[in-house]
């Protein structure tokens, strides 16, 4: 299957999944945010930050792609790549706070949020961050970062399975 996937990969397509599919991600981490009212500790921000350098990334890379520049377009998609790879070591790493593998940042050992009444200043004072050895929510055994970990193997995966699959003898 998994030579069906890259006999069929292309650059501007591997550049097109990975933007789609990063998106879609970072859309639903913002709807379980703003929506579904879970806060994120420091470590999931963190996780943010390679979806927000990978999608416009992912996105020049299949307009070079299309463009026909595609030594630029497969270093931009290798960018990302290593950049989702090392995403989901982070996660991996928050995961195991969570299941109290090992110990997390001290920052990320607060708690709930004071609630704001009055001076917002001494609300801030009195305001802790949200735990990040806490695991909030759980679909099939994985939290937000254990999921975070299987997206980004994911998309990082297929970027570089589309580079490769490109190569430097195919045509992209």
């Amino acid at each position: 299957m998994a030579d069906h996937f890259t006999k069929n990969l292309s650059l501007p397509v591997g550049a097109a999944i990975v933007c789609v599919v990063a998106l879609a991600a970072i859309v639903s981490a913002h709807g379980f945010e703003h929506i579904g009212g879970y806060a994120p500790c420091p470590l999931c921000l963190m996780q943010r930050y390679a979806y927000y350098a990978g999608i416009p990334l992912a996105a020049l890379s299949f307009i070079l792609a299309r463009a026909e520049r595609h030594g630029l377009a497969a270093i931009l998609l290798a960018l990302c790549g290593i950049g989702f790879l090392a995403n989901a070591g982070l996660g991996v790493y928050h995961s195991g706070i969570e299941w109290k593998w090992w110990p997390g940042p001290a920052s990320c050992s607060g708690g709930d949020l004071a609630p704001i009444s009055g001076n917002l200043l001494e609300a801030l004072e009195g305001a802790r961050a949200v735990a990040c050895d806490e695991a909030p929510w759980r679909f099939l055994g994985l939290s937000f970062a254990g999921w975070n970990v299987l997206v980004s193997i994911c998309i990082g995966l297929t970027a570089l399975l589309a580079i490769r699959a490109a190569g430097p003898n195919r045509p992209a």
